[in-house]
């Protein structure tokens, strides 16, 4: 009798360490913290000491937006710096941002003609009044630019899509003939329409097929500072619906994406009323860029929702960020995570706006500034440079910027910025096609998002940005997994 009970009570504690396997969640979870972790594999989940458990649960039934991608910009400052580097440290960069085993970006930016992030100022019609662009040349593009997009293709096994914006036509399209400021002549609205389908065909030369187009960057202009040209919405709008949208439909070039508007989130709203109108005016819209430039901490939750709700099945896309106004630190993972950056508005803003410009912590702005894009319909994120130097640079304007990966080309060092893998956190896990879903959470200080990707594996984000670690569980489906996170930490879960 005592070993027969000894077998019924062995078999209890089998079945109820079953059931309990049963009701976990197997999941996988990746954090970079400020106490040092690079995406790094947790599997310890010690319960944090005096922390109270939250609980997060996802609902896949509910389900937002569908995933463009996550990416980088191509820039030529960034093309020029990796070939200064020697191939080592270049192909583990390209293979970093592109490989499975990297960030694995899916959707890219490039610029058309020279912006502030090129080595010197040049466009692609170089002669005046060349009405019918007989001199089209991307000649510029040629050394630097178009290799490192090509290099960035061979190493991505998904492949990308790629977006160009232009800054500014040449300035003999221009009213003030400068390449800073100005308008469009409308005698050469037709040749800048010509201008998008010729691009196209030049780099279709080269295999690089462009997936579509912002109209132009920063239409407001950026304090007469680089490159730049002025439209007002109504003026995009025109130019889009009787010109760019026919020429590229006629050239064949009909499946192109068109993107309006292309800068701060604040002021959204007037841009999509002109765009989205009517059936007319929105028919070669497919949907609109955003920067985040307005503050280093608003999301603009109201207008994104606007935009959305204006026509909800455009694309939204985030098409521009970065730490600017800010010379790079160097080989310092801590300064990434403490409130010690600068933007422009700290010093230029108006005395009634500085209150959106303080000093901030990189890693905090990019990872708030992602879950709330997400949590606010925004498909898209794109980030500015992928590779600065130690300046910041190299930029003619001397316009100093932040990177995800900083290099010193003089001694072929490179440097991965927590920014860099802040990135690789959704671009990695989170894939195109993937739709947003829902979350709940007890705990109002961790920042979620999640997505349920196209092969059903669902990747939630979470960032806790306070000083202490906390303890949740993560609940789907009827199952449930503890978790803790690290104080200042970003964890991505995979739940398969």
């Amino acid at each position: 009798m005592k070993s027969l009970k000894v077998l019924s009570i062995c078999f209890f504690v089998f079945i109820m360490s079953c059931n309990s396997k049963d009701n976990q969640l197997q999941v996988s979870v990746y954090e970079t913290s400020e106490s040092g972790n690079h995406l790094t594999e947790i599997t310890d989940f010690n319960k944090a000491a005096d922390s109270v458990t939250a609980t997060v649960s996802i609902d896949t039934s509910k389900r937002f937006q569908k995933i463009t991608g996550f990416g980088g910009a191509f820039t030529e400052s960034s093309a020029y710096l990796l070939n200064k580097l020697g191939k080592k440290n270049r192909d583990e960069i390209l293979k970093a941002y592109f490989s499975k085993e990297g960030a694995n970006y899916s959707l890219t930016r490039t610029h058309m003609n020279s912006c502030d992030f090129s080595l010197s100022q040049y466009s692609y019609s170089p002669v005046a009044d060349d009405m019918d662009l007989k001199h089209f040349t991307i000649k510029d593009d040629m050394d630097d630019l178009i290799p490192m997009i090509k290099d960035a293709m061979s190493v991505s096994e998904d492949g990308f899509k790629i977006f160009a914006s232009p800054w500014t036509a040449a300035p003999w399209m221009k009213d003030n003939n400068e390449w800073v400021g100005g308008k469009l002549l409308p005698k050469y609205y037709d040749t800048w329409a010509l201008f998008f389908s010729k691009y196209l065909d030049a780099y279709k030369a080269e295999d690089i097929d462009i997936w579509g187009f912002t109209v132009e960057n920063e239409p407001h202009g950026n304090g007469n500072n680089w490159e730049s040209m002025h439209y007002t919405p109504d003026e995009m709008t025109n130019f889009v619906m009787n010109h760019l949208g026919p020429k590229l439909e006629a050239d064949g070039h009909g499946d192109k994406i068109i993107l309006g508007y292309d800068q701060n989130r604040a002021g959204l709203k007037e841009w999509v009323d002109s765009m989205y109108k009517n059936e007319e005016t929105s028919k070669y819209f497919d949907g609109t860029a955003i920067h985040w430039y307005e503050s280093t901490y608003k999301i603009y939750s109201e207008d994104l929702q606007y935009a959305h709700n204006k026509s909800p099945n455009k694309y939204l896309i985030e098409t521009e960020g970065c730490i600017d106004s800010q010379v790079p630190v160097w080989k310092d993972d801590a300064w990434y995570w403490k409130k010690e950056a600068t933007d422009w508005g700290w010093d230029w803003a108006k005395e009634e706006e500085k209150y959106l410009h303080p000093k901030y912590a990189p890693v905090n702005r990019y990872a708030r500034d992602i879950i709330g894009c997400l949590n606010n319909w925004v498909d898209g994120w794109v980030d500015w440079n992928m590779v600065l130097d130690r300046q910041g640079g190299p930029n003619w304007f001397k316009n100093w910027c932040v990177a995800p990966i900083i290099v010193d080309p003089d001694n072929d060092e490179v440097y991965y910025t927590p920014l860099y893998y802040v990135m690789a956190h959704f671009s990695k896990y989170i894939r195109p096609g993937a739709e947003v879903v829902n979350v709940e959470s007890s705990d109002e200080e961790l920042q979620i998002t999640a997505a349920i990707n196209p092969d059903n594996s669902v990747a939630v984000v979470v960032f806790n940005e306070g000083k202490e670690p906390k303890n949740f569980n993560i609940s789907l489906n009827g199952k449930s997994k503890h978790i803790n996170i690290n104080a200042q930490a970003l964890q991505t879960i995979i739940i398969n």
